[in-house]
């Protein structure tokens, strides 16, 4: 057993499960720990009885702030980049709607975890960044999430500029479900999950196999080829140099 804080924490009450991430000290970012965690409690949420849908937060400002360069930096990013492509499997597969809470900025590979998941609702404060292509790298192991919800026009937009856009914009190209006003957040919410728990169970789960049937297939297909893609990246010389630059400038 590790000795390390818990960086995801799930809580069960009034039929909803929440995940809250929470690791501020590197802003939520995909590290081992953090991604090995949430896929535990989603595996956890899902089978419990009481819960109908599963609610992902983050306990702090920042939502995911994508890739942990740190390990990515020290040791490549294979393991980390096949667990991605497995986490937003999971998110599409449970049994039960997954709904993202978006209260502040998305980066990267958080994007997947957004991607993946069945509605999304984003304060309109936050903003949104595939950051990837300013390191050297590219939006593989989330693209196969990303790209059946976008134009292929939004797509080039956001991938190949790595600019940052709002959550309205988000709404508009098929990144998130809607933008709420910041103050709106949580009734929006809890006016949403509200909703979804007057479903039975049966219900949830055959319609919600219905809607990602496509999403599935297309993740069974390529996650192992964007995977070793991403991984491939993540270990070139000039992927190596960039996140060091990063990293250097963040000090």
């Amino acid at each position: 057993m590790s000795d390390a804080p818990e960086l995801v924490h799930l809580t069960i009450a009034d039929q909803v499960a929440t995940i809250t991430l929470d690791s501020p000290h590197n802003r939520n970012a995909l590290s081992k720990q953090l991604v090995g965690e949430l896929a535990a409690h989603l595996t956890t949420a899902d089978a419990d009885a009481d819960a109908r849908v599963i609610v992902i937060r983050s306990a702090d400002r920042v939502f995911c702030s994508g890739a942990d360069l740190g390990e990515a930096a020290a040791g490549g990013m294979e393991q980390g980049a096949f667990a991605l492509v497995a986490l937003q499997r999971q998110i599409a597969t449970a049994s039960k709607p997954v709904v993202v809470r978006v209260a502040g900025p998305v980066r990267a590979g958080g994007l997947g975890i957004v991607g993946a998941a069945d509605i999304v609702l984003a304060a309109e404060s936050v903003t949104f960044a595939l950051t990837e292509v300013r390191l050297a790298l590219a939006p593989a192991a989330i693209s196969v999430s990303l790209l059946p919800r976008l134009t292929d026009r939004a797509a080039a937009d956001t991938f190949l500029t790595g600019r940052t856009f709002d959550a309205a914009e988000a709404a508009s190209i098929g990144f998130i479900t809607r933008a709420v006003a910041d103050d709106d957040l949580d009734a929006a919410i809890d006016a949403l999950v509200g909703e979804i728990c007057k479903g039975y169970p049966q219900g949830l789960r055959e319609t919600k196999k219905l809607l990602n049937h496509d999403l599935v297939a297309r993740i069974d297909a390529l996650g192992p080829s964007v995977a070793r893609q991403s991984a491939d990246l993540f270990g070139s010389d000039e992927a190596k140099a960039a996140m060091t630059a990063f990293l250097t400038k963040k000090k």
